[in-house]
């Protein structure tokens, strides 16, 4: 049975960190990090995200300028970018390490160690990268929050809210910990070879019938 799941796994295992890559580099694009609803204009709506701030006008337009300087972002952003760099870059690394440990590839079919060290050390590395999706994710939305129930803040100023990038980021990191969970969990399942278990049996049989003779007067 170990034979027949262990494909399957590393399938599902490859399918799970590609789609949580491309979520991964989504996030890391899309302006919809905040959201801020104008209540004086409820006809525009105010998006932020790591590289632009973007208004969408009720009429069908939507306007974007990209932020001028790196240093002059919030704390929480200029570490988002970073981490976000290196989760799409891991990500990406992860996966060829992991392709090329596949056992459905006939590359390398004879040294299937060296395949099972890439399976291991790519879905490390795919595991990592949902890792560091997460917590820049996370951040902002914990940041969000603190400002959104800030008591200095006057009420009538308005407040940004969770923007659905972020949501696209916490199904990325966690699609990315998925699968590199099951392509690690693949090195840690045994294969028994039939050749082996004829031995074994071959081995007993000699053993019992060298007993007997000993036994006998």
């Amino acid at each position: 049975m170990a034979l027949v799941y262990q494909p399957m796994m590393q399938l599902s295992g490859i399918l799970f960190s590609l789609l949580g890559w491309v979520l991964s580099c989504l996030t890391t694009y899309l302006p919809q990090w905040k959201n801020l609803n104008l209540e004086l204009n409820e006809l525009e709506i105010w998006t932020m995200g790591l590289w632009q701030a973007c208004v969408v006008q009720e009429e069908g337009g939507m306007q974007c300028k990209d932020f001028d300087s790196f240093l002059a972002l919030p704390p929480e952003l200029r570490i988002s970018r970073i981490l976000m760099f290196f989760s799409n870059g891991s990500g990406l690394l992860g996966l060829l390490l992991s392709g090329f440990g596949l056992d459905c590839l006939k590359i390398g079919e004879r040294q299937q160690e060296q395949k099972k060290r890439l399976l291991l050390f790519g879905g490390m590395l795919v595991w990592i990268s949902g890792i560091t999706a997460i917590v820049p994710v996370s951040w902002v939305a914990h940041s969000t929050v603190q400002e959104f129930w800030d008591e200095n803040i006057p009420d009538i100023v308005p407040r940004w809210d969770f923007g659905e990038a972020l949501f696209v980021g916490w199904l990325a990191g966690f699609c990315l910990i998925l699968g590199g969970s099951l392509l690690n969990c693949t090195i840690c399942s045994t294969e028994v070879h039939p050749s082996s278990v004829h031995y074994t049996v071959a081995e007993q049989q000699d053993q019992c019938q060298h007993l007997e003779t000993e036994t006998r007067p």
